[in-house]
């Protein structure tokens, strides 16, 4: 069993989200869903990224840490889309509390976060390989980065091109072989994590 913080993209609290608490939880995990963006569910990515540029980047990632200040370590972080970068704040601001990350439809180098990554803490990165909102070697150089730290980094290039590909309320991005096998890594790397 191991606690999971898990952070929402650009377009809200979706079914998806919801849907992968579920069945995190279903598998033992203990789930806290933070939502320090606030913004409202949507399906338009242009809209939605509007939002989320209105927003105070510092006050967004301050309240990602305060959100998450009444969740006891070890956990670990997962973040969707704008909030693998989210996911990967928190692990930085709570290095000690940290003890792995999973990041769906993107990475952010550590160059960008302004903190080391956690010692030791590993990561593990799904993503299409023709996603249009993909950063061409972002989660090739957080491996380096995870790896540098002691820790281990897996990434796996799926086939298509959907963002959010594991969420099945989004049915043009929806990819549910990839799906499957996401989930099924997903579960396996929150079993190894050994807490």
């Amino acid at each position: 069993m191991t606690t999971v913080v898990v952070l929402p993209s650009v377009l809200g609290l979706r079914q998806g989200v919801l849907d992968a608490a579920v069945l995190l939880r279903e598998h033992g995990h203990v789930v806290h869903v933070l939502h320090p963006t606030g913004v409202p569910v949507d399906d338009d990515y242009t809209a939605a990224v509007a939002r989320i540029e209105a927003l105070d980047h510092a006050a967004v990632l301050a309240a990602t840490v305060e959100q998450a200040r009444s969740v006891p370590g070890p956990f670990a972080v997962l973040g969707f889309s704008h909030g693998v970068l989210l996911a990967e704040h928190l692990a930085t601001s709570r290095p000690q509390d940290v003890c792995g990350a999973v990041l769906l439809g993107g990475a952010i180098p550590v160059e960008h976060l302004g903190a080391p990554w956690p010692p030791g803490v590993p990561v593990l990165v799904h993503e299409t390989v023709d996603d249009p909102w993909r950063d061409e070697g972002f989660a090739e150089q957080l491996a380096a980065d995870v790896e540098a730290a002691g820790g281990r980094a897996e990434v796996l290039h799926h086939p298509g091109s959907g963002h959010l590909f594991t969420d099945a309320s989004l049915p043009a991005e929806y990819q549910p072989v990839e799906a499957r096998v996401t989930w099924d890594r997903v579960l396996a790397f929150l079993a190894g994590l050994g807490v």
